[in-house]
């Protein structure tokens, strides 16, 4: 029951984060939708991989791993502080 329930919340994360993509609520490279990606993702992956599901631990892996990539690429990127003509 317990592994269901981790499941249906890895599945939630994903789903939240496709759904507010869908409705224009996140951009496909925001923080947020990365994370809940990775996360949800992740956490699928885990679950495939100890129940011996291959096809699906395959698929949320590289889920998992492009999204992870998407954050690692932002982090680097993204400004670590202001610019200096808005201080």
């Amino acid at each position: 029951m317990t592994g269901q329930l981790i499941q249906i919340a890895g599945s939630l994360l994903v789903l939240g984060a496709f759904i507010a993509t869908q409705a224009r609520r996140l951009a496909p490279d925001a923080w947020t939708y990365l994370a809940l990606n990775a996360g949800g993702s992740g956490i699928l992956a885990v679950l495939a991989l100890v129940d011996g599901q291959w096809g699906f631990l395959l698929l949320e892996s590289v889920w998992a791993l492009v999204s992870a990539a998407g954050l690692v690429r932002k982090a680097r990127t993204s400004p670590t502080r202001e610019p200096e003509a808005t201080r």
